[in-house]
């Protein structure tokens, strides 16, 4: 299992509309091949950041599977025009303690 983690910055002003855009594009990531599950939390510090956690079953099927799918074009009609900056994404792997 991989976790994806993204910090996004929402454009001022349009954080309940992100959330809503949110909610709606939620199912076009639940139903791609090797997704696991998603949440996304509200900064409580500082307005309009938030942080996206994905867990995917392998690296590709977040990388080829769902980025190179026809639904992320989709995901990025419905949510990408909400981001200043446009946030960067990073997967991590657990460490076995």
């Amino acid at each position: 299992m991989i976790l994806e983690a993204v910090v996004l910055y929402v454009r001022d002003g349009m954080e309940e509309q992100y959330e809503d855009a949110f909610r709606n594009a939620s199912k076009i990531i639940s139903s791609m091949k090797g997704y696991i599950s998603h949440e996304l939390q509200r900064c409580m510090e500082v307005k309009g950041k938030y942080l996206l956690l994905v867990q995917w079953e392998t690296l590709e099927h977040h990388t080829i599977g769902f980025r190179q799918s026809n639904e992320y074009q989709d995901w990025k009609k419905q949510l990408h025009h909400f981001y200043d900056p446009f946030p960067t994404v990073e997967h991590f792997e657990r460490v076995k303690l």
